[in-house]
């Protein structure tokens, strides 16, 4: 008897985008996931033929699906148009950005990483309530910046880290902030984390919080002694970018934005025009982040057999494509993983 389908949205997104999906959709196959894909456009192909960056019928197909995986896309420079991500997040209330780095292949400057960043990913300072006051004929004289956080888009964020971290039996979450400086600003989060912690998940897990240019140094000089981190929006996508680097950097970066309305999976990386349609680009990320939406609808059993074909891939084969050291074409690559997670299966 077949599996029930589970209706999807897929994006192929821009630049290497429709490259690096194909790799994705192929490992999906090999493992038998249960998708139904409705393909939307967005980005640049798409306000060239629907005049929008994020038409209409993309957002009514996610809202259909409550379900996403969509390859990097490049918000217009210019315009009036804002990110495409950003809209995305705010349109259907994306408020976890968790990106998991993990070490791939071993022998580098960092070896045997397996950190969890969980981003507060709709408040803070990149709400985007910025303007600029005009003095003595400069239009750019002064610029001014609001960041708003709530308690409870803290406990959105916090609630899913302390849950997710419960869930994967880790040991420690630890919240970053920058609490004595911004004492509103990331004191509410905090605050609420520690209110949270004793209330509910005292005895669950270990809990402590460190200020996050503190963290940036703990986590060069010895990332081991962290496990799940949970801050607010800013902060997150600094450590998430610093925690991708110590495990080969973005292309082995995967993202899940999670909210109450639906789940987008994407790769943490962008676009990269420059070497579009050349067939040399490293999906690792997008099939990382395909294998993480597989987690999400309760299939993590295929999840785990993607990401043991890509360290087999990678570690066994030594297929590695031209960023990792290697010569192998997306192409060459991806039928070498579907050829492991074929003979894994």
């Amino acid at each position: 008897m077949s599996a029930q389908k589970i209706p999807a949205t897929l994006i192929p997104g821009d630049g290497i985008g429709p490259e690096i999906m194909e790799a994705a959709l192929a490992a999906l196959e090999a493992v038998g996931a249960p998708f139904e894909w409705e393909e939307m456009p967005a980005g640049m192909g798409a306000l060239k033929s629907e005049g929008d960056p994020l038409p209409g019928k993309t957002l009514d197909s996610i809202r259909r699906t409550r379900l996403a995986l969509k390859g990097p896309l490049e918000t217009p420079v210019g315009g009036g148009f804002r990110s495409i991500n950003v809209r995305l997040r705010e349109e259907f209330k994306l408020y976890a950005n968790i990106r998991p780095a993990r070490t791939l292949i071993p022998g580098g400057r960092y070896d045997n990483i397996d950190l969890i960043v969980c981003r507060e990913n709709l408040e803070g300072l990149y709400m985007g309530y910025e303007h600029f006051i005009p003095i003595e004929g400069d239009p750019h004289a002064v610029a001014m910046s609001t960041g708003v956080n709530t308690r409870q888009g803290a406990r959105h964020i916090l609630e899913y880290a302390f849950d997710h971290a419960i869930a994967l039996g880790r040991k420690k979450v630890t919240v970053v902030h920058k609490a004595n400086i911004m004492k509103a600003l990331t004191g509410i989060f905090l605050e609420t984390a520690e209110q949270m912690f004793e209330e509910r998940y005292k005895g669950k897990i270990q809990f402590e919080q460190v200020i996050v240019d503190a963290c940036c140094m703990k986590l060069v000089m010895n990332p081991w002694q962290f496990d799940v981190l949970v801050t607010t929006n800013l902060f997150g996508d600094i450590l998430s970018d610093l925690t991708a680097g110590l495990v080969g950097g973005l292309g082995m970066a995967p993202g899940s934005n999670i909210g109450a309305d639906a789940a987008i999976f994407e790769a943490v990386h962008g676009s990269a025009p420059d070497i579009a349609g050349r067939g040399i680009a490293n999906p690792t990320a997008l099939v990382l982040a395909a294998a993480l939406m597989l987690d999400h609808v309760k299939q993590q059993d295929k999840g785990d057999r993607i990401r043991q074909a890509v360290s087999d891939t990678l570690n066994v084969d030594n297929v590695r494509t031209g960023d990792l050291g290697g010569k192998a074409s997306t192409r060459e690559y991806t039928e070498a993983l579907v050829a492991r997670i074929r003979n894994n299966g």
